[in-house]
């Protein structure tokens, strides 16, 4: 029988915990939660880190943290600030007794981190005008007039590029830190922040248990917002506003995050298999840091029994520096869906290695699936050992890119998903099958033959071996390429080169002279068939069943109305007669280095035969995320927001 246990605004910590007696504060409510029970949190804005977090056993003898049945529980970094000084125009200051940040002041704590790009001295504190966060400024005159960032060089595409700010002005705010005191400056233009909600970040997390191996903990329903999270590369603790801190079997849903500093939630690494060392060090390059990171966890207890399986679903995440969720080594055998994910990395303060809606590193048999993800700088990034994984329904907008696979050697599936960006596929692996997605964009593709990778006994986080990225190995069937004005490579005309068989491949191998040199000369085999290529994307020079039309622009567009998201699409009338066969574990070759088949995360067979909107499949089907189109226009609600 479930125990529970109450939080109310009007409760007091020496209360009994009970509906008569609530406690006042998450976290005592956390220290005395024992495996089975529910906390249980009333209405109210809830300023404090729960840090002091018990460990469920199992499924069934859970720690569930949620808020009341239809009440609004806001767990907050920050604390309000009032008593702004008017010392000109729109320039206003306080000053911050330091006692309010008990340990840690992020306005003294430097941004930091390996594979991270600063081009200021940028600080993890945050003034927040209405929840909307200010732009943190290096020097005092920077204050007096703040210009619109008219161009700037975008680091994920290496091009310039206008960002177009809702205001005029941007709204900017400069720090001082002292021994006793801490004194911040902003611009506010209008606003007369004593008669706004004006608040400033004070906290590392929202939820972070002190100890490692807290697991089985569920959090649902709460809205967490401005939190002070420190940036999280692979080699590092990677933190969040929700950290699962090395632990397995939590479960993360139906939340609304916001306003994270880097990142939302955090299923990565811990801090003792790496700190930071290629930063601090400067002796080896972060690919070898990385490579002893994960040998140090295999070495330790990194292992499906004890570490991952989380499920991340129903999540709003939005307007976060970094990630809305990160992990490296932690976010294997998890399951992330049904989020929407949206304004991560936008604001451009600064710019690092690691930065997407999604970033995991050894993402083995994770499934990332029905996720909705738009206006980030780059939708997702799956990086090092993505593994049994799958990627599958996912609907990309208006990103400036979408998908990023990155030195992998697969096998990992990418199915039914839809990436519109004109930077639509970064394509830096091998093994990866591609099936029936619409991609209406770039692709760009590239050896790694100078950075070896793990890969790993399948299902498993034993390691077998390393390899480059040969280039190829890849599986594309049943996808639509669309072609845009100005931008080339959109199709699979960048395969040209490469051999189409196994046995091919072989052959060609046993004429170059050496062992491992001779692979590094031949690329390996692609295996594409079934593919349409519209509006000027091309087919690769030996697909032999293919539809193209080069003439024919469907106008894809995806469009919201109220909470449902709808795809558009124009089809021409002969589209509809080309079919293509339902794919599975029989008909996608086993990837080359890693021999392993495509299979489902328990190591069964499995069948791709639903399309985005779960529509089972014809034996022979229309080819894309969606088998019921018709000819001419189609409106297709493709997501529904909560």
């Amino acid at each position: 029988m479930t125990n529970y246990i109450h939080v109310d605004k009007k409760g007091s910590d020496f209360g009994l915990g009970n509906g008569e007696s609530p406690f006042l504060t998450i976290d005592k409510a956390a220290s005395v939660a024992q495996p089975g029970d529910s906390i249980i949190v009333h209405e109210g804005v809830y300023r404090e880190e729960i840090t002091h977090i018990n460990t469920g056993l199992s499924e069934s003898r859970r720690i569930s943290f949620e808020a009341a049945k239809d009440e609004r529980v806001i767990i907050k970094g920050s604390e309000e600030i009032t008593e702004w000084q008017q010392i000109d125009d729109s320039i206003w200051k306080v000053e911050i007794d330091n006692k309010i940040f008990k340990d840690f002041n992020p306005f003294a704590t430097k941004l930091f981190g390996d594979w991270l790009v600063v081009d200021n001295d940028k600080s993890l504190g945050q003034v927040y005008l209405n929840d909307q966060s200010l732009f943190e400024v290096s020097e005092y005159e920077q204050l007096i007039e703040p210009k619109k960032i008219e161009e700037t060089l975008d680091h994920w595409t290496n091009k310039q590029v206008t960002y177009d700010y809702k205001d005029e002005s941007i709204y900017v705010w400069y720090a001082k830190v002292d021994k006793d005191i801490t004194t911040i400056y902003a611009n506010f233009h209008e606003f007369n922040p004593n008669n706004e909600v004006t608040e400033i970040n004070v906290r590392q997390n929202a939820f972070r248990p002190f100890k490692m191996h807290t697991n089985y903990i569920t959090i649902r329903n709460f809205e967490i917002a401005n939190v002070a999270t420190q940036w999280s590369p692979p080699t590092a603790a990677q933190t969040g506003m929700i950290d699962t801190h090395w632990s397995k079997g939590w479960i993360i849903e139906n939340n609304i995050l916001y306003n994270a500093m880097c990142s939302a939630i955090a299923i990565g690494k811990e801090i003792s298999t790496g700190d930071n060392l290629n930063t601090y060090r400067k002796d080896k390059p972060g690919y070898q840091y990385q490579i002893e990171t994960v040998f140090k966890a295999v070495n330790s207890d990194w292992n499906k029994e004890t570490i991952g399986s989380h499920i991340i679903r129903n999540n709003e995440i939005h307007d976060c520096g970094q990630n809305a969720v990160v992990g490296h080594l932690g976010s294997a055998f998890s399951k992330i869906y049904n989020n929407h994910i949206y304004n991560i990395g936008n604001k451009r303060e600064f710019f690092g290695h690691e930065i997407a809606g999604i970033k995991l590193h050894a993402a083995i048999d994770t499934q990332v699936y029905n996720n909705y993800v738009h206006n980030c700088s780059l939708g997702m990034w799956f990086d090092w050992q993505t593994q049994g994984t799958r990627i599958s329904k996912n609907i990309f907008n208006d990103n400036t890119r979408d998908l990023f696979v990155e030195v992998s050697s697969g096998p990992y599936i990418v199915d039914n998903n839809v990436l519109t960006a004109d930077y639509a596929l970064d394509n830096h692996a091998q093994g990866g099958a591609y099936v029936n997605n619409i991609i209406n964009g770039e692709i760009v593709h590239r050896l790694m033959l100078d950075r070896a990778t793990p890969y790993h006994v399948p299902h498993s986080t034993l390691i077998a071996g390393f390899a480059p990225v040969y280039g190829g190995d890849d599986r594309f069937y049943n996808n639509i390429f669309i072609g845009k004005a100005n931008i080339s490579n959109i199709g699979t005309d960048i395969y040209n080169e490469y051999t189409t068989s196994l046995l091919e491949y072989k052959e060609k191998v046993a004429k170059e002279e050496g062992d491992h040199e001779a692979f590094h000369k031949i690329k390996q085999p692609v295996f594409i068939d079934d593919n349409a290529y519209l509006n000027q994307a091309h087919p690769f020079n030996r697909e032999h069943h293919y539809f193209k039309n080069d003439s024919f622009n469907p106008n894809l567009s995806i469009i919201e109305e109220g909470k449902d998201v709808f795809l558009n699409i124009d089809v021409p009338d002969n589209f509809l007669d080309f079919k293509g066969e339902i794919h599975d574990t029989e008909t996608l070759p086993k990837v080359r280095l890693v021999d392993a088949n495509f299979e489902d995360a328990n190591g069964k067979p499995l069948t791709i035969n639903t399309d985005l909107i779960d529509d089972i499949r014809q034996k022979q089907s229309l080819i894309g995320p969606l088998q019921n189109l018709t000819a001419g226009s189609n409106k297709v609600k493709i997501w529904t927001k909560k």
